[in-house]
C-alpha cells in the first residue's frame, strides 16, 4: 500500500468488507452498536479495539473507511472527518489550546475561520497574533517560545496567496508550536501539508472530495496520537463527527477524485493563461502561473495550483456585476470546487461581514471575482467568460 500512487489508494485503501463480501462499501446507518454480553460492553467502553465501535457520534465502520482512505491520501497517520469543514477547522483549534495559549495565524482566512480565532478562541482567553502570511519575517517575529499553534489556509480564499510551508514549520517546531494548515484550496490531488511536515491538515470535503454540490464534510487528518487523543475526544463530545450516509457517498467520490481534480486544475491553468492580459482586467492570480508574484514558492511545493482563480475587473463593483449577469456557463454561487464552474463576488457574498479596512488589507475589492474551474471543456468555458468580459 505505501508504495501506491494517491490515484489508488483514492479507490482502495480502508476497505472494510462484511460477511457479504459486497464489492461497493457498505453503508452502515446506525447509531449504536450491539454488545454480545455485558462484560464485553464494559470492556468496550474501557478501550475499543481498531474495528469496535460504540455510538456513531463516536465512530461507524463507513466513516472509518473514509477516514483511512482520506488520511493515506493526504499522507498521514490517521484522520477524523467532521460534519462540516468548519467544524473540523474548529474543532482542530478548540482541542489543542486553552486559556492563556498564543496562536500565530496569517489574516487572509475565510471569514468564518476568523470569527473561530478572533471572537470564539479571544473570548475564552486564547491570545491571536495575525500576520501578512506571505511575509517569512512576520512569522517569525510573532512566532513566540509560548505560542501553541500556527495557522494558515495553504493557499488563501480568495485572493490566492501563498505560504511557504517548510519556513513556517521550521520556525513553529523550534518553539514545540503545532502547525495546522488549511488545505482546502491546495485540494486532496495536490496537497503538499504533509511534504513540508504540518502537523495537521484541514480540508473541507465539501469541496473536491464531494465536488458535486451534494454533502457538507469536513476532515482534521495527522498524527494518530493527536487525532485518537485530543481531537476525537474534543469532537465525539461536542457532536462535530460526521454521519455514515456522507462518509459513503465521500468515498464514491474519491474513487473519482484524482480525475476529476487534475482535470480541473489543467483546465484552470489553461484559463489563467488565456485571460492573462485582458484588456477588461487589471490582474489574474493563479498560483503556477507567471503573472502571480509567489509562482516559485508556489511550484517548489506543488506541480498545479489548484481549481480556483481570482481575478480583478477594471471598474469595481458594477462591472463586475455586468460581467457576472453575463455569463451563460458559469454558475453564481458561493461555494467552488465543483462540477459546475462557478463564479463568486467574495466582496458583496462570502466576505462580505468583514470591515472595509480588512478587506482592504487583504484585497478583497469590489473588483475581485473569484473563479472554480469545473468540469466543463475549457474552449466552452473560455469562450463564456471572454464574452461575458466584452459585456462590461
Amino acid at each position: 500500500m505505501t508504495t501506491w500512487s494517491k490515484r489508488t489508494k483514492a479507490v482502495h485503501t480502508g476497505t472494510r468488507r462484511s460477511q457479504y463480501g459486497e464489492v461497493s462499501e457498505a453503508i452502515f446507518l446506525t447509531q449504536g452498536f450491539v454488545y454480545e454480553t455485558a462484560e464485553a460492553a464494559e470492556a468496550r467502553f474501557i478501550k475499543a479495539g481498531t474495528d469496535e465501535f460504540i455510538y456513531a457520534r463516536y465512530g461507524n465502520p463507513t466513516v472509518r473507511m473514509f477516514e483511512d482512505r482520506l488520511a493515506e491520501m493526504l499522507g498521514y497517520e490517521d484522520c477524523f472527518a467532521c460534519n462540516s469543514g468548519m467544524a473540523a477547522v474548529s474543532g482542530a483549534l478548540m482541542a489543542l489550546v486553552k486559556s492563556g495559549d498564543h496562536i500565530v495565524s496569517s489574516r487572509a482566512l475565510f471569514g468564518s475561520c476568523l470569527y473561530v480565532l478572533e471572537d470564539v478562541l479571544a473570548r475564552f482567553g486564547v491570545e491571536i497574533t495575525l500576520v501578512d502570511g506571505m511575509d517569512n519575517a512576520a512569522w517569525d517575529a510573532a512566532i513566540r517560545r509560548d505560542t501553541r499553534i500556527v495557522f494558515f489556509e495553504s493557499i488563501s480564499n480568495p485572493t490566492l496567496e501563498v505560504v511557504d510551508i517548510r519556513h513556517i514549520v521550521k520556525a513553529a517546531h523550534a518553539v514545540g508550536a503545532l502547525v495546522l494548515a488549511d488545505d482546502a484550496m491546495a485540494t486532496p490531488i495536490y496537497s503538499y501539508a504533509s511534504e513540508c511536515g504540518a502537523d495537521l491538515a484541514i480540508i473541507s470535503t465539501t469541496k473536491h472530495v464531494d465536488g458535486q454540490g451534494r454533502m457538507l464534510g469536513g476532515a482534521i487528518c495527522g498524527s494518530r496520537d493527536l487525532i485518537r487523543g485530543p481531537i476525537e475526544t474534543y469532537v465525539k463530545h461536542t457532536g462535530g463527527a460526521m454521519n455514515p450516509f456522507t462518509a459513503w457517498t465521500h468515498l464514491k467520490s474519491l474513487e473519482t477524485i484524482d480525475l476529476r481534480v487534475r482535470a480541473q486544475a489543467e483546465a484552470t491553468a489553461q484559463i489563467a493563461t488565456a485571460l492573462a492580459g485582458h484588456p477588461k482586467l487589471t490582474s489574474v492570480r493563479y498560483p503556477t502561473h507567471a503573472d502571480h508574484p509567489q509562482q516559485a514558492l508556489a511550484l517548489s511545493q506543488s506541480v498545479a495550483g489548484g481549481t480556483v482563480i481570482a481575478f480583478e475587473v477594471d471598474g469595481g463593483r458594477d462591472a463586475c456585476f455586468k460581467f457576472l449577469n453575463a455569463l451563460e456557463l458559469f454558475t453564481i454561487s458561493n461555494n467552488f470546487a465543483d462540477a459546475k464552474s462557478i463564479v463568486t463576488h467574495p466582496a458583496t457574498t462570502t466576505h462580505q461581514r468583514l470591515p472595509q479596512d480588512q478587506k482592504d488589507m487583504l484585497g478583497i475589492s469590489m473588483g475581485l471575482v473569484r473563479l472554480s474551474v469545473g468540469l466543463e471543456d475549457p474552449v466552452d468555458l473560455i469562450t463564456d467568460l471572454k464574452q461575458a468580459l466584452n459585456a462590461i
